[in-house]
């Protein structure tokens, strides 16, 4: 959690990891580093059969993999008076060094792992290319976590709630809420998401829709003013899905349609704040969690439900896929007085994650049993799919992330500092992330730097308050050049962008 005006170059944004997490960090700029030894780290991929042509690719990635290690030599040499190599980085540690010149030198990305050491500190490299190990092959766009793709019949239909598809993708997106709460369902009669008249809708009912999104149950339900022309009344109550119990019709009898709320979010026991990089309060932030891998903080997380925790997708790559190893922390605000862990029963990560850019960059894990709720321990809201955060908004964002420039351990205090909601437009200039930027995107920080989330912030909650008091998860915590730098805010994954997947997952997943 950075909270400085430092003109100093700060470290990158994510931590790194070799054999185990220990939270070391490449140097800004690696023509500063004094003396590197590198060695290989081999990545076993599934065996394919290979072509003659994939096999001159890898060569040729083999030999430009030799050239960055000779242009890195040569900076050493240099003693750091060569210009500044463009790197980005990410918590798997893909690392982009000379990728402009390389990649167009080459016509093709490189890939290979090596650990870099330095000094007595290890630093893991990843080339981005089709050559992994010996084996080389076409680069996959999309991969899921649990290697299952969904079956569906030739006669599917979206959303007349009959699951024709075996993990229910046809009706895993028929479900959001608008403005104020307000229940909104998508049919196959109709096409369109469209109200629900309050008329009919009782306890039992709401509570069947929440379990549908994946919730234990509903919160409550209540009627608001709705003078929509066309809505949708509710029939006989069933064990079918909300959009096959659905009728059109026009408007509402009685002109209100129903607000449902599925939990009870967003509302912190403590409100004191301090701006700027301050430790929090014990019930500042209850749904904050540290998630832990083998022993040590690595990322963070939302608590959203009883049985779930929204987080970063690039915290879960490679081996760190393996739900055994991880451990969540609830309720705590210090590393040094952890309460008993959760366990993670499935982790999940988007299709479409994309780490050449960070696209898609959210995961969602489903824990083992659900959470107790109390004063210390309680989810954060999601948006509705209209919510807007915009500058101005009374925005923070939290984390155990590390607090000072270069430092290679993990904050023991969960900090917090107050951050700026930043125009898209303006945060893709050429001035800053120049269009790198996505719909799936949203910058905050401070354009004159110094507030910024940082290393082992990652996945962590961007939460704005919304005019009814309560707190909305508006992103998540991704990636940065560096910490709290002058027009280098930091990058969050939009929530709003990302809901319909986070619903169909925990619609898949429920309890």
């Amino acid at each position: 959690m950075a909270d400085n005006d430092t003109n100093d170059p700060p470290p990158p944004y994510y931590s790194m990891f070799t054999q185990k997490p220990v939270p070391y960090y490449v140097p800004k700029d690696p023509a500063q580093v004094a003396a590197v030894i590198v060695t290989q780290h081999v990545v076993a991929p599934p065996k394919r059969q290979e072509s003659s042509g994939r096999s001159a690719k890898c060569w040729v990635g083999w030999l430009g993999a030799l050239l960055v290690l000779a242009l890195i030599g040569l900076a050493i040499w240099l003693g750091g008076k060569g210009r500044d190599v463009p790197v980005m980085t990410r918590h798997t540690i893909n690392v982009y060094l000379l990728s402009k010149s390389l990649s167009s030198f080459f016509s093709l990305p490189l890939s290979c792992m090596w650990i870099v050491h330095y000094g007595s500190k290890m630093y893991s490299v990843h080339y981005e290319s089709d050559c992994r190990g010996n084996d080389c092959k076409d680069q996959e766009q999309h991969e899921t976590y649990d290697g299952v793709t969904d079956t569906c019949s030739n006669s599917s239909i979206q959303c007349d709630g009959i699951q024709d598809c075996q993990k229910a993708v046809d009706e895993t997106n028929c479900v959001r809420f608008g403005e104020g709460g307000v229940l909104q369902v998508r049919t196959a009669k109709d096409g369109r998401f469209l109200p629900v008249c309050s008329q009919g809708l009782d306890q039992s009912y709401a509570d069947q829709i929440c379990e549908q999104l994946g919730f234990r149950r509903s919160y409550v339900s209540n009627p608001v003013d709705s003078k929509t022309s066309v809505a949708l009344t509710v029939g006989p109550r069933s064990a079918k899905l909300i959009q096959g119990l659905v009728n059109v019709s026009s408007g509402c009898q009685d002109e209100k349609a129903v607000s449902l709320e599925c939990t009870d979010c967003g509302k912190p026991q403590s409100a004191s704040r301090i701006i700027g990089g301050s430790a929090s309060q014990l019930g500042q932030w209850p749904w904050q969690v540290s998630l832990h891998y083998s022993g040590s903080h690595v990322c963070g997380g939302s608590l959203v439900s009883p049985d779930f925790v929204v987080s970063a997708a690039h915290c879960f790559q490679g081996s760190m896929k393996n739900s055994v190893y991880w451990r969540v922390y609830a309720g705590t605000i210090s590393q040094n007085s952890l309460q008993t862990p959760y366990l993670l029963k499935k982790i999940i990560v988007n299709e479409n994650y994309n780490n050449n850019n960070n696209d898609y960059d959210v995961a969602l894990l489903k824990l083992s049993s659900p959470v107790t709720f109390s004063s210390t321990v309680q989810p954060v809201c999601f948006p509705t799919f209209d919510q807007t955060f915009t500058d101005g908004s009374d925005c923070w964002t939290s984390g155990f992330g590390t607090t000072q420039q270069g430092a290679d351990h993990a904050s023991t205090s969960l900090m917090e500092v107050k951050v700026n909601i930043i125009n898209t437009l303006q945060c893709n200039s050429s001035l800053v992330y120049h269009g790198a930027i996505t719909k799936n995107m949203m910058c905050a920080g401070d354009m004159n730097g110094g507030r910024d989330s940082c290393q082992g912030d990652s996945g962590g909650p961007l939460m704005c308050k919304g005019g009814n008091n309560r707190w909305y998860l508006a992103g998540i915590t991704s990636w940065g050049a560096g910490c709290g730098q002058r027009q280098r805010p930091g990058v969050y994954s939009r929530v709003t962008s990302l809901l319909p997947w986070i619903y169909s997952k925990m619609q898949q997943e429920k309890p």
